[in-house]
């Protein structure tokens, strides 16, 4: 599988490469040269496969050959060790509950599938160096020794799933800015509290501010060779893919559910709570490659950028605004050109494909306590 720039100004690359830097070099976001089609024969089998093996199935043709078969079970055996229940709340609503990972984010998949694939591939960098060390002087050998250092803005929850993705792990630090004042109390002790080879740093600003200077690192070829950066936000392929993993159990656990006797059930229609619209993306990547899901519908706060340009073809960005549900405060959602270069960049395509609204916090609150109250669910 080889990566092409939504740029189109970089050489093509493949995971590993693409992985390790984030970002292409012109500063594009990596995309995957062919979506991988399952046959019809692979999606019946898909309804009864574990999740292991069923995340196995889904992430190899993305890794393309770079990390073996066996270690690439075993990463994803690990990333996916936790449950994703599809919780009734009505007789027609479910809910794919993704908080029960260790960061209580959904998240979690995405950073410990990338902080896995980052360390074989450290591991592998370290054993590639050692070999070309033998005739180096100990000036170069240091050199060629450098950690990747990941960087990485957070509005909340993303911070704290690659801070526990990572820890630990072996020849990757990790910097992570978040916006002082603006993540829960709960989500600045995941950042802060954790040491080692994690560093939290407050800024003062949003969420975008944090943005825009991760950005600006990338953007200095000085600063990139001295730290060997790379992101783990969704702009990543290795961070963004394993976000469909949700959407194929949430499927199997659909079809267990509502198949009838001659293999027929409703289409499965999904609202995704949307900010970087990474989520989202990932589960329309899922269906173009066979998934047979319904229709998508993004769920925007007050950062209504998409839910604009869905209703009159025009992209404007403005600011993010502060809401209560602060991990979707992006004003300027990065992978929301993955998903026009999907739908090849056609609104009436896209328009089919994908809905999306703007809540208001007054409606979000009463809607959180009309379910409580009707359906004893939160």
């Amino acid at each position: 599988m080889q990566y092409y720039s939504l740029q189109k100004q970089s050489p093509n690359v493949d995971f590993r490469a693409a992985a390790i830097t984030g970002q292409a070099p012109d500063k594009g976001l990596y995309f995957p040269m062919e979506i991988p089609k399952f046959t019809a024969t692979q999606i019946e089998n898909f309804k009864t496969l574990d999740k292991a093996s069923l995340a196995f199935e889904v992430m190899r043709p993305y890794v393309g050959g770079t990390i073996d078969d066996a270690t690439l079970k075993n990463i994803c055996a690990e990333t996916i060790n936790f449950d994703f229940p599809l919780v009734p709340i009505t007789d027609t609503i479910s809910s794919l509950e993704l908080f029960h990972g260790p960061t209580l984010a959904f998240k979690d998949v995405g950073a410990r599938f990338m902080s896995r694939c980052l360390g074989y591939f450290s591991k592998q960098a370290r054993a590639e160096n050692a070999t070309a060390n033998d005739h180096k002087s100990q000036e170069d050998k240091t050199q060629g020794e450098k950690p990747n250092t990941v960087l990485v803005a957070t509005s909340g929850d993303t911070g704290g799933a690659v801070a526990n993705g990572f820890l630990g792990v072996t020849g990757v630090n990790v910097i992570i800015l978040y916006p002082k004042g603006k993540v829960s109390p709960i989500q600045e002790l995941q950042l802060t509290t954790l040491g080692q080879n994690i560093t939290a740093l407050e800024v003062d600003g949003s969420f975008d501010d944090c943005q825009a200077i991760v950005k600006e690192a990338f953007m200095d070829g000085e600063l990139n060779a001295a730290y060997n950066l790379t992101s783990a936000n969704s702009i990543n392929v290795a961070r963004w893919l394993p976000q469909q993993l949700y959407y194929f159990f949430a499927w199997q656990q659909w079809v267990a559910k509502y198949q009838d006797s001659d293999g027929i059930y409703p289409p499965m229609n999904i609202v995704v709570p949307s900010g970087n619209f990474g989520n989202i993306c990932a589960g329309m990547i899922a269906k173009e490659s066979g998934l047979p899901l319904g229709h998508f519908v993004a769920a925007c706060n007050a950062n209504d950028v998409v839910t604009r340009y869905m209703a009159t073809e025009k992209y404007e960005v403005k600011p993010s605004v502060v809401t209560v549900s602060n991990a979707m405060d992006v004003g300027n959602p990065s992978n929301f050109v993955r998903i026009l270069e999907m739908m090849q960049n056609n609104f009436s395509t896209l328009s089919n494909a994908l809905t999306s609204y703007s809540i208001s916090d007054n409606d979000t609150k009463e809607t959180i306590a009309r379910v409580y109250k009707t359906n004893n669910y939160i």
